[in-house]
């Protein structure tokens, strides 16, 4: 939570840390919010060492085919993720409202759902993948790597879910130390995995893939224990383990908007991916590299926007909305800031960057190209990511549900469709798709946040539950 004063001095640090909700329990604020962006990039250190074993020690065919996995996985992912942050919102208003007995049967509630949805997700992941390549238009010489990769990947599933939510109850109390630990332990896990299946085995992309599910499920194992060791309010207590139903009915609400947003926006994904895969191999390629430097790029404002939820949602508890909006112009301005700051390399390595992923002169060229069109408009986002996730921090998930879906599916579809068909079915065209919906869902949701009260969407009143 990096929203209080970067002082100096050591007697305004302890000011502000005991201005939140319990000093005992609350950590330096510049510390979590550092913990959150260290633990997203060893996050995404999964798919980057994947795509870089692949792109470097297997063939240009493995790389495109784990490179356009991505809107498949992401789309189941970003579904569950939805729920996981309508049960962190939940837990984080109730722990600043100081209802324990209620944040003690919201995380048995979460945990339990995920068990659920562990079972579905990977029964759709297996069952779908066939048809989701073929929608994406993947290439035959790549198709069968990539349907190799997500049976693997989707099988192994549950590992990921665990964790995401077991370290999302964390993070709601303001414990992002040891989720960050437990990814450092699993990305280094996962890298000599990598490096043991193809390089000692040959086991190509099915390697890449175990090692993914394999360090995913130690990543959950370590969360569990430390839910069931904790003494917080977040302990597991496994005969407690059911489902509330005034809970649930709260984490749906949140929750469901979200997952539908990101799982749809996914989708769409899909059908740009098939745009992209018209153009070959060598294009895939390119696509591949640049959205791993993507992913990077988002870290900072993502990290930011994760805190922000947090912090909005511990207010909210208390009541107090001045000093919420205040930390969510603070993560704003920073997230600009640090956006800039990593995008200017980007820009002037574009080239070695994309060339780390895959050296053939065809793939780093688009690769290089994408990133220097899309790169300098990576600011906009800012403003959609702080300003959604605030919402969502105040258990308000439908009002960015419906502006995301406008802006980045159908805002986005029309878009390519008209480009693609009568205006230039060129390859930078058709991906400026992506600032433009990122600009249009920026102004909207600034307009929506600076017209709507917090404290009308709290969650914590629902009950009766007094501030």
């Amino acid at each position: 939570m990096l929203f209080g004063k970067f002082a100096v001095n050591g007697e305004e640090v302890h000011a502000f840390v005991s201005s939140l909700i319990e000093p005992s329990k609350v950590v330096d604020a510049l510390d979590v919010d550092l913990d959150i962006l260290a633990g997203n990039i060893f996050q995404q250190l999964y798919n980057m060492v994947d795509t870089w074993v692949v792109g470097n020690f297997v063939s240009n065919e493995a790389f495109s085919a784990v490179g356009t996995v991505g809107p498949i996985v992401n789309m189941l992912i970003g579904c569950f993720l939805g729920f996981s942050s309508g049960a962190g919102v939940v837990i984080s208003q109730y722990y600043g409202a100081r209802r324990t007995e209620r944040v003690h049967d919201a995380v048995h509630t979460a945990l339990v759902l995920t068990v659920i949805l562990c079972a579905v997700f990977t029964a759709l992941g297996v069952g779908f993948t066939p048809l989701m390549l073929r929608l994406m238009n993947t290439p035959a010489e790549v198709f069968p790597e990539s349907s190799a990769y997500l049976t693997i990947y989707f099988g192994g599933i549950s590992g990921l879910l665990i964790y995401n939510m077991g370290s999302g109850i964390l993070r709601a109390v303001g414990d992002s130390r040891r989720p960050f630990y437990f990814l450092v332990v699993s990305a280094v896990l996962n890298t000599a995995l990598d490096l043991l299946f193809v390089l000692r085995f040959g086991m190509g992309v099915e390697g890449v893939a175990w090692a993914t599910v394999i360090a995913q499920a130690v990543s959950a194992l370590l969360v569990i224990v430390v839910l069931l060791r904790t003494q917080q309010a977040v302990r597991l207590i496994p005969r407690d383990l059911r489902i509330h139903l005034p809970v649930l009915r709260q984490i749906i609400r949140v929750g469901v908007p979200s997952a539908l947003q990101m799982a749809i926006t996914a989708f769409s994904n899909v059908f740009v991916q098939s745009y992209i895969n018209s153009f070959g191999a060598d294009c895939m390629g390119g696509w591949t590299a640049y959205t791993k430097i993507d992913q990077l790029m988002l870290l900072p404002m993502q990290s930011l926007a994760l805190s922000a939820t947090t912090f909005v949602g511990q207010n909210l508890g208390r009541g107090n909305e001045p000093r919420a909006r205040q930390g969510v112009r603070r993560a704003l301005a920073i997230a600009m800031a640090a956006t800039v700051l990593v995008m200017i390399p980007v820009l002037v390595f574009a080239p070695q960057m994309t060339a780390f992923f895959n050296r053939k002169p065809e793939v780093v060229a688009y690769g290089a190209l994408l990133l220097r069109c899309i790169s300098p408009f990576y600011v906009l986002c800012c403003f959609n990511q702080v300003y959604a996730a605030a919402l969502r921090g105040a258990g308000n998930s439908k009002a960015t549900m419906i502006i995301m879906l406008c802006s980045f599916v159908l805002f986005r579809q029309v878009y390519l469709f008209i480009m693609s068909h009568y205006i230039s079915h060129e390859l930078i065209p058709l991906v400026m798709g992506y600032p433009a919906g990122w600009l249009v869902c920026s102004a909207v949701t600034l307009i929506y946040y600076r017209r709507t009260s917090f404290l009308s969407t709290r969650l914590v009143a629902e009950d009766g539950s007094r501030m």
